[in-house]
């Protein structure tokens, strides 16, 4: 059987990290997300992907290249212009017709994907299409399922009041009969082609559309601190390693660290897992860093500074004397010494013109930002790709893309 992996998506509310990535190439324990969606296929013995890509390809194709290294074989196509999930899917109706299948299955790359998530949706497929659900306390945000048994009478986009607690996943089992279907499926009136436009137009011709529910693992990064969440949950499988590094006398590591090849951990040191660094990095003398917290390659952090519950990605340097606490920093970001994320709790944050609950959160801060020292960020506000902070600022706004603050 082959997989679909829509993966074509900016992700927009995950800004300002996916001004520079796909939000399926964001890291959630050192590596992208897609990763994940990618080894939970693997694990079902589904090893022939077709993956529809888009914004940032070459990002996703220089990382995946053909697929051998990660297991599988990957055939690449281009949905050049993003106009809904549906048009997505299309795009690969060539590849699957032309090799006679008769099923497939489709994902989101953006989501982190148990194994067992897509063996449910295998074990209870049945009718013209299946939908993989699971149960939220909290639908808003979601497609809500309403269904009779298995056989599904209406989906429901961000409900305004709870009809049920079954979410839509975004995972399908479909036949290839779907293709036509989309063809004859009106355009949303947000502009769109939407895959659940598609299946309610199955439903109301009186289709047979089912749906298996999964309590495995299945998490949508929704928004840029879900991160954070999705980070926790993966480093909870996290199996430690710390034979490739280089840890001087007076280190103490606690817990599940993994710690990558040519990685220096100085004297005084304190580290309690989980925990995953990567490789070439330079930390300490005298840092700590608690658990939940993932530090990409290239990564140095100099003495006294205190890291919490944060995602760290690739060559990012923290000075001396620096806290950073449930944040997230993009990629080439330095800071001078004595900085501080403020942390705060029930975080709102506005994105694209509503409220969101972010809960715990320090500060979002995007790619190639480099910020002086003495600088506190307080709690929720966001530093957007290639800012400039001049030291001894107190950041209590969304600073934008190319900002100076001086």
């Amino acid at each position: 059987m082959k997989a679909v992996i829509l993966a074509a998506g900016e992700g927009k509310r995950c800004r300002p990290l996916t001004l520079t990535r796909s939000k399926v190439m964001l890291p959630v324990a050192n590596k992208p997300i897609l990763e994940y969606t990618i080894n939970a296929l693997v694990k079902n013995d589904i090893k022939d992907i077709v993956l529809v890509v888009g914004y940032e390809k070459e990002r996703i194709m220089d990382y995946f290249e053909d697929g051998i290294n990660f297991g599988v074989k990957i055939r690449y196509i281009e949905q050049k212009t993003q106009i809904g999930t549906a048009h997505a899917i299309l795009q690969a109706r060539d590849i699957i017709i032309d090799h006679g299948e008769e099923k497939f299955i489709v994902l989101n790359g953006d989501n982190i994907i148990g194994p067992d998530a897509i063996s449910d949706l295998i074990t209870g497929a049945e009718g013209d299409a299946t939908l993989l659900t699971c149960k939220k306390d909290d639908v808003s945000g979601y497609g809500v399922i309403v269904a009779k048994g298995k056989r599904v009478s209406e989906i429901i986009e961000k409900p305004k009041t709870l009809v049920s607690r079954l979410i839509n996943t975004g995972i399908y089992l479909f036949r290839t009969e779907i293709f036509e279907m989309i063809e004859n499926t009106q355009i949303s009136a947000t502009g769109e082609y939407a895959i659940t436009d598609t299946l309610q137009a199955m439903i109301d011709n009186g289709m047979n559309v089912t749906m298996t529910a999964t309590n495995a693992e299945w998490l949508d990064a929704a928004f840029s601190w879900n991160l954070l969440e999705a980070n926790t949950i993966v480093l909870g499988d996290l199996e430690p390693d710390t034979t490739n590094a280089k840890i001087e006398d007076g280190v103490n590591i606690k817990g599940s660290v993994s710690i990558g090849k040519n990685t220096t951990i100085r004297a005084g040191s304190y580290i309690v897992g989980p925990v995953v660094i990567g490789d070439n990095c330079d930390i300490g003398p005298n840092v700590v860093i608690l658990p939940s917290t993932s530090i990409g390659n290239n990564v140095s952090i100099a003495s006294f500074s205190y890291i919490k519950n944060s995602i760290l990605m690739n060559d990012v340097r923290i000075s001396t004397h620096s806290n950073v606490s449930s944040s997230v920093l993009g990629s080439n970001v330095s800071t001078g010494p004595n900085f501080i994320t403020e942390e705060g709790d029930d975080m709102l944050i506005q994105i694209e013109g509503e409220l969101q609950n972010a809960g715990k959160l320090g500060t979002v801060i995007g790619d190639d930002t480099e910020i002086g020292g003495n600088v506190l960020v307080r709690a929720g506000n966001m530093l957007s790709i290639n800012c400039r902070i001049s030291s001894g600022k107190t950041i209590s706004e969304d600073i934008p893309t190319d900002s100076i603050v001086i």
